[in-house]
């Protein structure tokens, strides 16, 4: 595989849309997809309306077991991006498959962990594992057994009793994991799952899942705002520019396992260099993201806020340029 990190003044070559495949077709493939919204336009009028463009010709291949992160600005559509592949809405133009069938809707084969725990409170932590389990009708016994397991794939044998309300953030969070790993899905979807913990917890939770997605396997697509979350956990990082939402470029992601293992990957030269690659990427398109921003605010799936919020201007410091513009999504799921 060929890796490129920026340095100095060197000229880049054109980014990869995918890793890899040694002749075996893609597990995901995103084909030109175009999201659009009709919203309000309040300059023409109370009633009048107009086309939203949210993502626009977006292209991407995934491989089977790859770890996908997706960065991008706060309203480029990377939330957006991730109900589509959920199935929780429709593309206006382009197509997402899924081993070459395309996405018509939800489906057992994605499981989503969202920001928001979305844990039952009337059930223990075991119970809210089963939860999925119980509509593929599997018996009450051998439920128990899986949901046992993935306790213990996420840290948390012994807790099994609890309630969410007995449950730190993190470990709240771990469950949520392990109720979408529980159903086998074949592809994790997450998006900032991270967002809300402490960053003792959150970079706690970021050795877990990888120890997790190692020992499954499976293939996860991560929405993260944070260029260091993103270069931590992902294989590639997918840079997505402000609205509407196109891929910028896929950034490979190289650590050697004696990387990965060193005490403070982070602060290494190498982690550095690309962290610089990701924030160069992001801010590419800095003064057209302002002035768009400045004319429409939008939410994150298109509706006009009320009032817009002035947006912070950013610093050049490299592992803050995510951290500026987050903000925490609400909840749109049961």
């Amino acid at each position: 595989m060929t890796h490129a990190i920026a340095s100095g003044s060197e000229v880049q070559p054109p980014p990869a849309t995918a890793l890899p495949s040694h002749g075996v077709p893609p597990k995901l493939v995103f084909n030109h997809v175009r999201k659009q919204f009709i919203v309000r336009d309040q300059a023409a009028g109370p009633r009048a309306r107009k086309t939203f463009t949210a993502l626009q010709d977006f292209t991407l291949d995934v491989q089977s077991g790859e770890f996908l992160t997706v960065v991008g600005p706060s309203g480029c559509g990377k939330s957006t991006l991730l109900d589509l592949l959920a199935g929780l809405t429709t593309p206006t133009g382009g197509d997402i498959s899924i081993d070459g069938t395309v996405i018509s809707g939800p489906g057992s084969d994605r499981g989503v962990v969202f920001q928001q725990y979305s844990l039952f409170p009337w059930r223990t932590a075991l119970s809210n594992i089963e939860f999925g389990l119980e509509s593929k009708r599997i018996p009450k016994k051998k439920r128990r057994e899986i949901a046992n397991e993935y306790l213990e794939l996420v840290g948390l044998h012994g807790f099994g009793h609890r309630y969410p309300h007995e449950l730190s953030g993190g470990m709240r969070q771990r469950v949520a994991i392990a109720r979408s790993l529980a159903f086998d899905p074949e592809i994790l979807l997450m998006d900032e799952p991270f967002a809300a913990l402490d960053a003792q917890t959150r970079e706690s939770l970021q050795d877990e899942l990888l120890r997790i997605w190692k020992a499954t396997g499976k293939t996860i697509v991560f929405i993260t705002h944070g260029i260091e979350e993103a270069i931590y956990l992902g294989q590639r990082v997918a840079v997505m520019t402000p609205r509407p939402g196109k891929l910028q470029e896929v950034i490979d992601v190289d650590f050697t396992e004696t990387e990965r293992s060193a005490p403070d990957l982070r602060s290494s030269a190498r982690f550095g260099q690309l962290r610089h690659r990701v924030w160069q990427s992001l801010h590419q398109n800095d003064e057209p993201a302002q002035a768009e921003s400045a004319r429409t605010p939008q939410t994150h799936d298109g509706a006009q806020r009320s009032s817009l919020v002035p947006t912070q201007p950013t610093t050049q410091r490299e592992g803050e340029a995510a951290a500026a513009e987050s903000s925490e999504r609400e909840a749109s799921y049961v």
